[in-house]
């Protein structure tokens, strides 16, 4: 019965878990610091790189920020010239992002330059160990949002 596990391990888990993202997180605020950008910021950029443009909402399901964020941050990025907007003609509610010329010039440049930072921060698995924990880790994450969160029916 799982109330008869142990926890510890699960705690164990949690605060080693917690403790490699901050880390590892460390080197990618830093990276993206650098180029006078927030994670978040970079996150936008890189959605819009990889996949073209995106309406709002789906680069905020995309990158885990709320409706509040996503306006947030584009609004922000569209400061520094590096996203617009366009009008959605389908739904009147709902509008485009995309790249400006600089900001994909922007993320060319430095999306290797941040995927490099990544790789040296993690650089203490060899490759096939990152590809094992990445499974593991992927499995826990779709475990965890598979069962019911504590509290919650209380």
């Amino acid at each position: 019965m799982a109330s008869e596990r142990d926890p510890a391990p699960a705690l164990r888990l949690w605060v080693v878990l917690s403790r490699a993202h901050a880390a590892i997180e460390a080197h990618a605020r830093a990276h993206t610091a650098r180029h006078g950008l927030t994670l978040a910021e970079f996150a936008v950029l890189e959605a819009l790189h990889h996949k073209g443009r995106m309406l709002l909402n789906e680069v905020q399901r995309r990158i885990l920020v709320s409706s509040g964020g996503i306006t947030y941050l584009v609004d922000r990025l569209q400061t520094k010239g590096l996203v617009e907007r366009q009008p959605c003609t389908e739904d009147r509610r709902a509008s485009w992002a995309t790249l400006t010329s600089a900001g994909k010039e922007l993320i060319e440049r430095i999306f290797p330059e941040h995927a490099a930072c990544l790789s040296r921060a993690m650089s203490a698995l060899e490759p096939e160990q990152q590809r094992q924990a990445a499974e593991l880790i992927r499995a826990l994450g779709i475990g965890a949002a598979d069962t019911e969160p504590c509290g919650a029916g209380e």
